[in-house]
Parts: structure tokens; sequence; C-alpha cells
């Protein structure tokens, strides 16, 4: 059973979010600590998922090789043994039952109730595929969450194919045996760049460009492994557990387009100018991008900052976190995540300080969601920025994505985000300071005043 993180936008029917570690499945298959592990360690969340982002691309979904050497009867073995029907929807069941977040539907939940629904259901023979599949549906709509629903083969292969290194990679972070983490391959494109120029699924990705990866988290190695079409990267591979190191050079052919759009406006009768920027979604090129956008307009003598949030419906959750500690002080939350299982739970701050202090305006609306309003929240809530516009739309729940044994996959709601000041985003939204975009001085005088209420 694998696992991806997810957390889905408004749009989607029925955003690598804190992962969740994930038991073996009821039919005790094969599942290898390599793989459980990387489920508990999955680092890149999304809220913006569609078509168009993953393309028709070819994954492979074979587990990780444990060893080149050693790992092999193991690996034929896993693909060898198929779950029957009943195994199947139990163990979509049990996915359920471990981690799913009891207020996220709108119908009562609780353990005792989902129990008698598996007995319910398990009580006769199940005789085919299609019928497993349609129970499942059924049984997850019956949560009255339209987050938590069904994937089919084919949904699920689209969803794992997504890439945002540029080179056919899809890296998960995995816990060493000296407290630290690596970087595992665990998808990979089949004929992209690094397929084609020898990486291999289960190979551990040790530098980038000669800059050594070691405890670097899977999106900002994401992020050094983004660049211009067709130009090349370096990066240096440990094949399988015990194989050789090897150094590559890859050509990128995959590029997330900038959603950065920015430019410097004059104020009327005043010698200030102000520096205007719209995020139309949060990719892995959005925080590389802001802060070139950002230095651009100081340099250019920018004395105030605008952020248009208006219609983002969110994207890669991990690159609106990475972009709202770009304005926090050292220390300041910039969420909380809540769920049944404690690795749901967490408390996410800024290590370091701000790249700006200049005063902040943040334009939202309605179809302000999911990443963007962790962003909004954070800074409004820190006192770093002013909330402009309409309340936001209200997608604050978190979801896994978990891998059935017949490539199948049910995605879960496992947990949601309450802001810094310990308000639930999800069904509430944000409400904005200012309907209307007030005076600089106005929005000051403001800020002063939090800040003032916040250090009593």
């Amino acid at each position: 059973m694998r696992l991806l993180p997810y957390a889905p936008p408004p749009h989607v029917r029925a955003n690598p979010s804190p992962s969740r570690k994930s038991r073996p499945p009821p039919c005790a298959l094969p599942f290898p600590d390599a793989l459980r592990a990387a489920a508990a360690a999955a680092a890149v969340s999304l809220s913006l998922l569609s078509g168009d982002a993953v393309g028709a691309w070819a994954v492979t979904e074979r587990p990780p090789e444990l060893c080149r050497e050693e790992g092999a009867s193991i690996k034929d073995e896993a693909r060898t043994q198929v779950a029957t029907n009943e195994q199947l929807v139990e163990e979509a069941w049990e996915v359920v039952n471990e981690g799913f977040l009891p207020d996220a539907g709108s119908r009562p939940w609780s353990q005792e109730m989902w129990m008698k629904k598996k007995q319910d259901i398990l009580q006769s023979s199940i005789r085919s595929r299609s019928r497993a599949h349609d129970i499942i549906q059924k049984m997850l709509a019956n949560l009255g969450d339209p987050y938590t629903r069904f994937l089919s083969p084919s949904e699920f292969s689209k969803m794992s194919k997504y890439d945002m290194t540029g080179i056919g990679l899809n890296l998960r972070e995995i816990p060493d045996d000296n407290g630290s983490s690596k970087l595992m391959v665990l998808g990979l494109i089949l004929d992209g760049p690094a397929h084609s120029a020898g990486v291999r699924q289960g190979d551990e990705l040790l530098s980038v460009n000669g800059t050594d990866v070691m405890g670097k988290s899977a999106f900002d190695v994401s992020t050094m492994l983004q660049g211009p079409k067709d130009t090349f990267v370096t990066i240096k591979v440990k094949h399988g557990n015990c194989g050789p190191v090897e150094s590559m050079k890859v050509q990128r052919q995959l590029v997330a387009r900038t959603p950065i759009f920015y430019r410097l406006e004059k104020r009327e009768n005043e010698d200030s100018s102000v520096g205007y920027i719209h995020i139309k979604e949060f990719n892995a090129v959005a925080k590389k991008d802001l802060v070139s956008a950002l230095r651009r307009l100081q340099n250019s003598g920018a004395s105030y900052f605008v952020l248009d949030l208006r219609d983002n419906l969110g994207g890669l959750v991990q690159a609106g976190i990475e972009i709202a500690k770009l304005f926090l002080n050292k220390g300041d939350t910039v969420i909380y995540t809540t769920g049944r299982d404690r690795q749901v739970q967490n408390t996410i701050v800024a290590e370091r300080g701000p790249l700006v202090t200049t005063p902040l305006m943040v334009l939202v609306n309605n179809r302000t969601a999911s990443a963007s309003e962790i962003v909004a929240s954070a800074l409004h809530d820190n006192c770093k920025a002013v909330l402009v516009g309409e309340k936001t739309f209200g997608k604050g729940l978190i979801q896994s994505v978990f891998e059935l044994h017949d490539g199948s996959g049910i995605v879960v709601t496992v947990g949601k985000y309450v802001t810094p000041n310990h308000k639930d985003i999800n069904g509430n939204g944000i409400e904005p300071d200012y309907r209307r975009l007030p005076g600089f001085d106005e929005a000051n005088e403001y800020l002063s005043r939090c800040r003032s209420k916040e250090s009593r």
C-alpha cells in the first residue's frame, strides 16, 4: 500500500500535506520497509493536480529495490501475489479506520460504526474486482466527505505521474539510521530524462550540481533540479541499497511555468512605489521566482508590496508554506496541522528571518483556497499583512493518497489546517480586514495595533 500526500482543491471532483504512516494491509502481502518509511516521511503535498499537470507519461509502479543484489527475489514475489476482492475491500476499510478525520464528513463517524460497516460488507463473498471497487466507492461515499474518494487504477496512475523536478523523478525523504534523512527515487517516468540517463527506482540521490543533498527536503531538492528546458543538470546517485555510485548529466525536458507576475507602480502624488505581485498558483518554481521578483522590485525602489492571491486555488502546499516563511520572523508559526495520527499533528514554524520587512497587503477573494489560505492566514495572524477583498473559500483539509494492491487507490481526509490564531480554515474561510484597498498609512496603523496587541 503506497501513500502519496495530496490535498485537492475545491474544484476537484469529490493541493508531499503531512504524511501518514501506513500499516501492512490485512492480506499481509509483502510491503518493503523502505517503502513504508517513505510513506511516513513523504514531504510534498498537493492542492492542485490536473490532467494537464501530469500529461500522458508512463510511470513505474514497482516498489523500490531493497538492494540490487539481494532484493530481486523479494521484488518478484511481491509482483506475483494478488489480493482477493475481500482483502482489497478490507485494505481500503483499514486505511479509513486508522486515519480518517471524524469531523471531515457530514455524517457521524466512529470506529465502532465503521467496524459494523465492515462486518456488513464482508458477510458475503465478492465475486468480481469491479464489484469490489463499487463496494469501496459506496463505503467511502457513506462518510459524507466529498474529498475522500476512490481512484481507479488509471486515475491513480495519472496522479502518481506528477513530476516537479523537470527530469522525470518523484523524490521522497526516508529517515536514515543517523536521525537525518536521505532522498530516494520512488517514482520514475519511463523513457524520461532521468530514466534515459540511467537512474532507476530505488536509487538514492546524493548531490545536485556538486551540492550534497543529505538532510535537504524533497521540495528544496526538486527546486534545485528545475531549470530551463534543454539545459543540463549533473546528479550523483547511489544505485540501490548497496550498489555503485554514479555521476550523470541529465538534460531537462519538463519545467514548471512561472506562476509569478509582477510590476512596479508609482503612487499618485507621492514619491513612493508599490511592488505588485500576482501568484497564480503554488508550484515547484513559485518560491524561487517570487524571491527574484521581490529583490528586483526592492532594487527598483518599491516601498510597499501587494501580494495578489485572488483566484489562486492552491497548488503545492509545501510551496505555499515556504513562501509564507519569506515574510515571517524566525520562530513565527506558519500553520498548525491536526489529525488522529501523530504524524499529522504538527506545528510548522519559520526557521530564519524575513526576506522582506516592508508593509504588505494581501488580496483575497472567494476563490482563494487551500495553500493560498495558508499563506494569507500566516501573514495575517503574525501581523505581517492586512487582508483585502472577500472571505476566502475555506478549504483546509489534508488528504493522503494510498495505493491499494491492485493499482487502484483511495484519497482519505486525515487532518486539517488550523491558523496561527487557532482558527479552523475548513468550511469557515478567512475574513479580510478590509473590503476595499486601504491607504498604506491606514494599513500600517492596523498592523501596528496588531503587533501591540500581540505583544501584551
